[in-house]
């Protein structure tokens, strides 16, 4: 099991995963290789890395010139045209000890399922991904939305007029780099559908995740103020 420098939280213990192929543990999330069968075109193998908050990202390798980067399960599932699609817990796998096994079947859906429980007693709104465009090149950059500190940075990228491609908060690009292609964009991370436009599981009008009482936006402002106790 390859360990990266610096991992700060331990998702899954080493007994859990001691097991399942190509494991790599990071300072917030466990990845480990993954794939989904197509009777008509073989296995698509991709990376799945596992979030403590329940978010899953997958990495497609089905190609040397794929470059489909954090799908959700859904999406990849589509993705490699498996026929059957629309039960990922079950055609997407991973290898343990050499037997493809569907994550359904493993831990590794521990923190996801924990997720949707909490959801579905109303805790909170699973926030989907949002875009902010360029103000110089004009293309559109994707905001994760699945913690505090995540909401904040697409908070704050929004009320700044001049946001520029370099002002991205998670790595270093510049507007001569290409934007997620259209098809790509549809996926933002709804648990309900994967293209989802908009729905009332995957769009927040307002939360303790993405409102700030440090902030002097009115959005916030009108949301601190109505949410104080009388």
């Amino acid at each position: 099991m390859e360990r990266e420098c610096g991992s700060k939280k331990t998702l899954f213990n080493e007994d859990e995963l001691q097991k399942i192929s190509g494991v790599i543990v990071g300072d917030d999330y466990v990845e480990v290789m993954c794939g989904c069968t197509s009777h008509r075109y073989g296995d698509a193998i991709a990376r799945l890395r596992v979030f403590s908050d329940g978010d899953l990202q997958i990495t497609c390798q089905c190609t040397p010139a794929c470059h489909e980067d954090k799908l959700s399960p859904a999406a990849f599932e589509k993705h490699s045209e498996r026929e059957t699609s629309r039960n990922w817990r079950n055609n997407v796998w991973v290898f343990i000890e050499g037997d493809k096994v569907p994550l359904s079947k493993t831990v590794l859906l521990r923190y996801y399922n924990q997720t949707l429980k909490n959801n579905s007693n109303g805790s909170k709104v699973t926030h989907r991904d949002e875009f902010v465009g360029c103000s110089r090149c004009g293309k559109e950059r994707r905001f994760r939305l699945r913690s505090r500190g995540e909401c904040r940075k697409h908070h704050d990228a929004l009320a700044e007029p001049n946001w520029k491609c370099c002002d991205y908060p998670y790595h270093k690009i510049t507007c001569d780099e290409e934007e997620e292609r259209v098809s790509r964009k549809v996926y933002k991370g709804c648990t309900r559908s994967p293209s989802c436009k908009g729905c009332t599981s995957c769009v927040c009008f307002g939360c303790n995740l993405c409102r700030f009482a440090d902030c002097n936006c009115q959005t916030c402002l009108d949301f601190i103020t109505n949410t104080k106790p009388i």
